[in-house]
């Protein structure tokens, strides 16, 4: 069982440098205290600046590597009481800083001169987005006490639900067969070629949910309430405006991205009705047969087998992306297999202090694995191409964020493809299909659920069979006849950990702009080859200092036009039509 390494952060909280790095954020937390205090009296605009970027970087090197450090920990075991403490402590560090970023962000909004102050010092020339930024934010902050309270408050509101919901799901038992499982390795046995094991892997899921769906409905509620009070208070239309504009895009972008998926959805049904139809079913395919394997490949791959795979992929676009993945299996930067305390799905943690990442998946071996491994790998690529920007200008957005990760997807999808033929090129094209399909069908549900929440949260809670009902709805509004109606998936709002974000809502539509947003850059490197590279990791370097939009048009692509993103779906439709002439009876 490989598990990644910490000791570059740090070798325990018992150590040294633990320790010193926390007395080292105590102190920099007075000096911000300190800074914030005085501003009103300051008249040194350019010195104020300069003092600002040198302390909120330093905060947030020391905060990233010992928030870092104890999150991880808690990813891989929910239950550690050291770690909760840890977290519960960073949580509190945390808020401290919030009269330092509060009162400096008043203090901005007051500088009439902005640009020309910036123009006179390099230091401030460099963090001109960034702190042209804050001042346009000015307008939705609140009050410095307002804005601390706050930050104290959501501790035990919406960071503890979203603990909760974290530590259940993780916890999880689910009888199966006999046995108990974690909810990881149930879920994986979606993808088993058995389909009596599938079902029933699928009963057992959604019979253990039984358990924690008051708790985690609780959870919920209390999140989605929290962040509706806050937006109202802030001044946004609605959560939606606000994660719009806290992705640095227009809505007119947003709006485009979703009628664009709407009008493709005949084609993913299509897809699914022919799926169904050779697993047997008549009226749309079940959900526990999503993930059914189609065609037939022997391969099977082991922890190192999977890394070279994606290695030898990756040398295919460049050197640095194949060295950047050597990198992480060489420094032990990933933790590759289930366990209980563990939790699930799989994410990339960038840390720009040490200039490393890490990333957790669930491997058991597939090819599906093999993909996700892939993806998180191009989220750490992105981490690396970012890196080289100081730590102010590493914040990139969420739609941006799927960028580098689906890139990375589409090659080793792609070359896998092409390299096959009779039914493992079956099995390898329906395994890209099912992942699309989640990408841009499944992600329009979660939109759409959400959207629903948010809304009929204003009124009153929601019980968990009222949200079981609504996540229903959703799924028959964006799967359509694709799916059979009968036998959908109720609780995906209790296994998803980005309902109960309460600081990052709608954590769904970046995966679909992500997605066809890379398409096209995948696009733009087959045609240019080779020479594309530079451009491509300029760009992801950008990423924390422009607009999407602006991002964008650094390869030429305009993300409001609606032909972009169509174009991105004609590709699809090729695989499908692939898919579809392959499976022709």
């Amino acid at each position: 069982m490989r598990k990644w390494n910490l000791d570059s952060l740090f070798p325990g909280y018992d150590s040294k440098a633990f320790m010193e790095t926390i007395n080292t954020i105590k102190e920099l937390i007075e000096d911000s205290k300190k800074f914030a205090e005085t501003l009103d009296e300051r008249t040194d605009t350019l010195n104020v600046l300069k003092e600002y970027v040198t302390l909120a970087s330093d905060i947030r090197k020391n905060m990233i590597r010992a928030y870092g450090f104890v999150n991880l920990s808690i990813s891989t075991d929910a239950q550690d009481e050291t770690s909760l403490g840890w977290m519960n402590t960073m949580q509190k560090l945390s808020s401290e800083t919030t009269q330092f970023s509060t009162a400096f962000t008043k203090w901005i909004a007051k500088v009439n001169d902005l640009e020309s102050v910036i123009e006179k010092d390099p230091l401030l020339a460099e963090h001109r987005y960034h702190l042209t930024q804050i001042k346009e934010n000015a307008k939705h902050v609140l009050s410095e006490e307002v804005e601390t309270v706050i930050s104290k408050m959501q501790q035990t509101g919406s960071s503890a639900w979203s603990q909760l919901q974290g530590l259940l799901t993780s916890v999880l038992e689910v009888d199966y067969e006999g046995e108990k499982l974690t909810l990881s390795d149930i879920r994986n046995k979606a993808h088993s070629r058995d389909g009596d094991v599938r079902k029933k892997a699928y009963e057992a899921e959604l019979k253990a949910y039984e358990k924690v769906e008051h708790s985690i409905a609780y959870a919920l509620n209390s999140v989605k309430g929290e962040v509706n009070e806050l937006t109202e208070m802030r001044g946004f239309e609605s959560p939606l405006h606000e994660a719009v504009h806290d992705s640095r895009m227009k809505k007119e972008t947003l709006d485009t991205l979703i009628e664009t998926m709407r009008d493709n959805l005949p084609m993913f049904r299509n897809y699914l009705k022919r799926k169904g139809e050779l697993l047997g079913h008549k009226d749309g395919l079940p959900w526990y047969d999503l993930f059914a394997p189609l065609g037939k490949s022997e391969r099977t791959f082991t922890e190192d087998e999977a890394m070279q795979y994606v290695i030898d992929n990756f040398k295919t676009f460049g050197d640095d992306l194949a060295n950047l993945a050597t990198r992480a299996r060489d420094e032990e930067w990933i933790d590759f297999t289930p366990r209980s305390g563990k939790r699930g799905g799989a994410f990339c943690f960038n840390i720009h202090p040490i200039k490393q990442s890490r990333i957790l998946t669930n491997f058991e071996g597939s090819f599906s694995n093999v993909i996700t491994l892939s993806h998180e790998l191009g989220h750490a690529y992105h981490g690396d191409r970012i890196f080289k920007e100081s730590i102010l200008n590493a914040s990139y957005t969420m739609p941006v964020a799927e960028t580098a990760s689906t890139l990375c997807e589409t090659i080793v999808k792609r070359s896998a493809i092409e390299e096959s033929e009779g039914e493992e090129k079956l099995f390898i094209l329906e395994q890209s299909l099912m992942g699309t399909t989640q990408v841009i069908v499944d992600i329009l549900s979660r939109f759409i659920f959400e959207q629903n929440v948010f809304e009929a949260r204003k009124e009153s809670p929601l019980s968990a069979k009222q949200l079981k009902q609504m996540m229903l709805d959703a799924q028959k509004e964006a799967y359509g006849d694709g799916l059979n109606q009968d036998i959908l998936h109720p609780y995906m709002w209790v296994n998803k950990s980005h309902y109960y974000r309460g600081s990052l809502s709608f954590y769904n539509f970046p995966y679909a702009f992500g997605l066809l947003f890379a398409k096209g850059i995948y696009a733009y490197y087959k045609d240019l080859g080779k020479d594309a590279v530079p451009n491509i990791d300029n760009l992801l370097q950008k990423t924390g200092q422009m607009s999407v939009e602006e991002v964008a048009k650094l390869i030429d692509i305009d993300v409001t036009d609606k032909a972009f993103w169509q174009r991105s779906f004609d590709v699809m439709e090729e695989e499908i039509n692939t898919f579809m002439e392959l499976t022709d009876q």
